[in-house]
């Protein structure tokens, strides 16, 4: 579903990705793991072409991405969500309003569908309460949760998570978990997660990449990512106390 072939970028003079090829499957859900500043997010900005890469490029179906312009980008980018780290609010609207926003301004279906469609959405998300009221008013954990009501309330093939459960406790970030592992259950989602977060990866992750260096040095399932015998995937794993021997929950 979508692809990266050869793919170089270079910001600041550094070279973030170096020859990165990968292809991600409809349906599952693929986790890029790392270090903070080794190319995560600028890998997932990349499928929305919110960057363009110097060398190779990026299909998603059979479009290619990295190549695109005007609206035949936009159609491409139709079929995605975001969900950005921040959850992204507008802080003047309430959250019906704010997952509403999408259909408002690329649909033409009329008011009252589009807040049927919203609330609907965050009763999925379990926010079938939080509807009239800010993002101030909620907390860190209901706003990630609004936030994906909104990437997912027009009806995405895709859906992309830069760092999901960053700044949660570690109940709400598992909630978080769930709630994309339910997505792509039930809905059929294909979803791309970037996250620091292994507990997190290890038990959502149908398939998990490291980036280290530029490259992707493991990409593997969650079983065989623990039993890596790189060094810098271990060390990776050391450091949130997960190790071969260890013990994870794959259940959510």
């Amino acid at each position: 579903m979508i692809r990266f072939e050869h793919v170089t970028k270079v910001l600041g003079g550094k070279s973030i990705l170096d020859n990165v090829s990968f292809e991600i499957d409809e349906g599952e859900i693929f986790v890029i793991v790392g270090p903070s500043g080794v190319g995560k997010s600028v890998t997932l900005k990349h499928m929305v072409r919110l960057l363009t890469p110097d060398d190779g490029r990026i299909l998603v179906g059979d479009d290619v991405v990295s190549e695109a312009h005007g609206r035949g980008l936009e159609k491409i980018r139709e079929r995605f969500g975001y969900l950005f780290q921040g959850g992204a609010l507008l802080a003047w609207l309430n959250i019906v309003e704010n997952v509403a926003l999408p259909l408002h301004e690329k649909t033409d279906m009329p008011r009252d569908e589009i807040t049927a469609k919203a609330r609907e959405v965050l009763a999925m998300v379990g926010l079938e309460d939080a509807g009239v009221k800010t993002p101030s008013e909620i907390s860190g954990g209901m706003q990630k949760r609004a936030g994906l009501a909104r990437a997912i309330v027009r009806n995405p093939e895709i859906v992309l998570y830069d760092e999901p459960t960053s700044g949660l406790d570690p109940v709400t970030a598992r909630t978080i978990d769930a709630l994309i592992d339910r997505l792509r259950k039930e809905v059929g989602i294909t979803s791309v997660v970037v996250t620091h977060d292994l507990h997190s990866a290890l038990s959502i992750g149908t398939r998990i990449a490291m980036l280290h260096g530029g490259k992707i040095i493991e990409l593997s399932t969650p079983e065989q990512f623990v039993k890596s015998p790189r060094p810098e995937v271990q060390n990776f794993l050391e450091s949130q106390f997960i190790t071969k021997e260890g013990s994870w929950e794959r259940s959510l």
